[in-house]
Formats: C-alpha cells, structure tokens, sequence
C-alpha cells in the first residue's frame, strides 16, 4: 500500500481521519501536530497540519526540519505539500488548483538542512515529476505548471513586491513551500505541491484583499483537494 505524507496547510481537508499514536519529538525538535491517517483504496495518507493542531504557528515559526523528518521515520513512499496562494498571474483564477513545477525561495532565518556539514542536494527541478504527473492524471482541472514563490510571512506582500516577484518570474505566491520541498529532497522524499489559489495577489487586481473572503475560498477549495486524493488513488 502507497503511503503519502501531506502537510496541510491553511486550507483544512475535510476528512474524518484517525490520529496516529505518534510521539512529536524528533531530533530536530518537535513536529506541529500528530498525522492523521486516511485511508483509500490502496493509498494510506498521513495528513499533518503544518500550522499546528489550532493554526498555532506562523509560515516563520513551523518547525519544518521535525514535520519532514516525522514523516521519514514513519516511512512514507511520497510527501505532498497543499497550500493556498496568490496568483502572481492573473491567468489564475481565484478557485484554481495549480500543481507547479518550479519555486523561487525569498525566505531567511529558516533551518533549512538536516547537515552540520556542507551539503549540495540537487534541485534544479524541485517537485519530483512521477509525483507531479500522477496528480496531473488524477483530476483533468488541475492547472499543470508554474513557479511558486516562498516569501517569509506571516504580513501579505506589498504591490511592488508582487511587482518583483513577477519580473523574477514567479506565477504564485505563498509562505511555506520552503524549507520542506529541500528537507524532503535531502532524505530522497518524493514531494509534489498542490496549490490552491485563494485571491490576487496585491496589486494585481484592483480589488481590496478580502481576509474573510480568502478563509471561505480556503473551505472550499479544500473539499475539491480532498477531490483530488481520492482520484489519486482511484
């Protein structure tokens, strides 16, 4: 049986899932919450919530080294990462689930390796394709490609910096696809993300950013990605 390994982000998965008997402690501290595990077919999925069991840690604050290497010791086959997001481009739309192919990390002060010593992991493409294409097949609405940006939080971005963010490239923008994609490449992880784009980024629509607005698309969006595993293992 597959295990995949998925870190939830602020948009919460409606799933009835067993929590696992695990202890938080790990070398590097101790992990955001105990995954649960949800079962289908022949797919075994271990659900954490990166921001703690009450949204309790800001992106800054999640202690990224344990929640990957929790999920190494509990050996699963792949990691995948949700996350809701602004879109950088305004070809994405508010609702739209994007699996990207690329990232572009502006984060600092994040422990970011598992190695005392100098250590150069490979990472020219950052999401393990055979992940990212069997998500692709999972659901035909998925939007195949992009570059993600991981800025540091917890405030939203400034109009010029989406502005930056644009010109450097970047088509979404949010704050914790980093340092886990690199943790999970430094243990030979698969990782794969899924991204669901919850508003504009500033600037790029006239519109004011809406926190309440962005909650109830995050509510939603997170029954079509539960959607989404379950076609994965269909």
């Amino acid at each position: 049986m597959p295990r995949i390994g998925v870190f939830v982000g602020s948009s919460p998965l409606p799933i009835t899932a067993e929590k696992m008997p695990v202890d938080l402690q790990t070398p590097w501290g101790s992990a955001s919450a105990a995954p649960c595990k949800y079962t289908v077919g022949e797919y075994e999925y271990l659900l954490m919530s990166r921001h703690g069991e009450q949204h309790e840690f800001a992106p800054h604050q999640i202690n990224y080294r344990a929640n990957t290497w929790l999920m190494h010791s509990l050996a699963v086959d792949g990691l995948l990462g949700t996350y809701t997001v602004g879109s950088v481009d305004p070809v994405l739309a508010v609702g739209q689930l994007v699996v990207p192919d690329q990232l572009i990390d502006y984060s600092w002060g994040r422990a970011s390796t598992f190695d005392d010593q100098l250590r150069h992991i490979e990472f020219t493409e950052p999401y393990d394709k055979a992940l990212r294409q069997a998500l692709l097949g999972a659901e035909a609405s998925l939007f195949d490609g992009g570059v993600y940006a991981c800025t540091q939080g917890p405030r939203l971005e400034t109009a010029a910096e989406i502005k930056r963010l644009a010109q450097d490239g970047a088509t979404l923008v949010g704050m914790t696809g980093m340092p886990e994609t690199a943790l999970a490449r430094e243990l030979e992880i698969p990782f794969a993300a899924l991204c669901l784009v919850v508003n504009p980024a500033a600037g790029v629509s006239d519109d004011v950013i809406d926190m309440q607005a962005l909650a109830e698309i995050s509510a939603t969006g997170g029954a079509r990605m539960v959607e989404v595993l379950n076609q994965l293992a269909a």
